[in-house]
């Protein structure tokens, strides 16, 4: 990647553990724009979060690498800022942490400081982009498969307020010329699925190839494949193949096929859930076991606590949590997963509680870690954080992954009960449905009382159905007589 003398390219930084990638979601600036130090210059969408990223130096606006909805590999450029004035620009092929050091030299991963204002964020039209023309003063050709370039520029300034043009899909196919792929991983993700990127007609901006096309062509049966015309030789004949491709993906919001079908394509959290969900069920033989309990005296205690502290109320999910805790230390083989590789169960010193949280962009399962440190009013205090900060999307990424066990309320859904898919790769999880009244006997009188149902999903692998039982039995126990809880604290 080289750079115009004078300008610094910002280059997407590692977001988080495992992320390789992210997907833009919307443009904070403009080419033109001034952007200050620590100013979020861009809405990315990870496969843990959307999370603005700061720009760490200041400067004009000169191109934006990448178009709305594109996904960009990290380290490679997102933004290309010139300076104001005029002075010595840092060597255009240093590394994110020396331009780290170059701005403010405090930004986070993903996250700027805090401290940097606004800015001049002067939004200017969406420049179009044009196809190429066949006399370009820079041209950009699409980068060879397997090179790792990233592409041209979407938005660029040069001599005047003018796009760099992107050669349009049918342009590229016509002339032979290689497939309008931006991101390496799109090439990997074609080797490894055995897909010929030159017979796709790609659904991106200016006919980009995208992840979606490549998972599409490789996954979809042939009579959902759209076959694209024949392309004119000079002669007036026709090419002697008929390149086949990806019908056009509809967006979540367009509107419906003329069949009313409506294909929403796996992307950001929903593709990281997906491949979790089914790579849970691939490999875990889990075996779900359920009890019903009278959590009555679970409510009273909850609400002791809560009239002698009110300024730190208690919920019944943090007791729930609680009793987790209690349960993972008298039964540790649930506290752990199964490295397939090495052969080997491995248990975990600390607990690092998930909680499943449904959010607007779907199920997340933000982690507490190092549980068993806290007290029943810290866990509370956490819980009402971290949910909170997980539904308005503000988590960071690490944030979401690590956890060791996982608590589940869908009892706020209002069902009674769930075979719910472990969260891989942990070994198991606590399902809690609605408290509800029901008949209850009562030392030996029938009676009303607040019943809930309890599963427990365990992997069969890291132990036997005596642990797992005993473990929920414990639970269900120390719901029903809380007082049971002080004998293991």
């Amino acid at each position: 990647m080289t750079s115009t003398v004078g300008t610094r390219d910002f280059l997407l930084p590692d977001l988080g553990e495992g992320l390789s990638e992210a997907e833009i979601v919307q443009w904070r600036v403009a080419v033109g724009d001034v952007v200050t130090v620590d100013q979020s210059v861009v809405e990315v969408e990870t496969a843990k979060a959307v999370v603005d990223v700061p720009c760490p130096y200041p400067g004009r606006v000169v191109a934006l690498h990448g178009a709305e909805g594109e996904v960009r590999p990290v380290g490679q450029p997102l933004i290309t800022i010139a300076p104001l004035d005029g002075g010595d620009a840092p060597d255009p092929h240093a590394t994110y942490r020396e331009e780290e050091r170059a701005g403010s030299g405090n930004v986070l991963i993903g996250y700027g400081t805090g401290h940097g204002g606004p800015g001049r964020r002067r939004r200017r039209p969406r420049l179009a982009v044009a196809p190429e023309p066949a006399t370009s003063a820079r041209p950009d050709p699409p980068a060879a498969a397997g090179s790792g370039q990233s592409g041209a520029p979407v938005q660029a300034a040069a001599a005047g307020p003018s796009a760099v043009p992107v050669p349009s899909t049918e342009t590229a196919l016509s002339d032979g010329a290689a497939p309008l792929v931006i991101s390496p991983i799109v090439r990997r993700l074609a080797r490894e699925r055995g897909v010929d990127l030159a017979s796709l007609r790609g659904t991106g901006p200016g006919g980009v190839i995208r992840r979606a096309d490549v998972e599409f062509a490789a996954d979809a049966p042939a009579a959902r494949l759209a076959a694209v015309p024949d392309a004119p030789d000079p002669h007036g004949g026709a090419t002697s193949a008929t390149r086949v491709g990806p019908a056009p993906v509809a967006h979540a919001g367009s509107a419906p096929a003329a069949d009313g079908d409506v294909v929403i394509p796996l992307t950001g959290i929903r593709r990281v859930i997906a491949d979790k969900l089914s790579r849970s069920r691939r490999e875990i033989p889990e075996v779900t076991i359920w009890v019903d309990v009278d959590a009555t005296g679970l409510l009273e205690t909850r609400a002791a606590i809560n009239a002698a502290t009110p300024d730190a109320p208690v919920s019944v999910l943090a007791l729930l949590a609680r009793i987790c805790l209690s349960g993972l230390r008298k039964y540790p083989q649930l506290n752990a997963h199964v490295d397939t590789e090495g052969q080997r169960i491995v248990q975990f010193a600390g607990v690092h509680l998930g909680i499943a949280a449904q959010t607007d962009r779907g199920l997340v399962v933000p982690v507490l870690r190092d549980a068993q440190r806290l007290t029943t009013g810290e866990l509370a205090a956490a819980l009402a954080e971290t949910t909170a900060a997980a539904r308005a999307g503000t988590l960071p990424p690490a944030r979401l992954t690590g956890g060791t066990f996982t608590l589940n309320n869908y009892g706020v859904f209002g069902v009674d009960g769930s075979t719910p898919i472990i969260n891989y790769p942990e070994a198991a999880l606590l399902g809690v449905g609605r408290i509800v009244d029901k008949p209850w006997v009562v030392d030996g009188q029938l009676a009303v009382r607040k019943v809930t149902q309890l599963s427990l999903t365990f992997d069969h692998r890291v132990c036997d159905g005596g642990v797992a039982g005993g473990f929920l039995r414990h639970v269900a126990d120390c719901v029903e007589r809380p007082a049971l809880l002080i004998a293991n604290v």
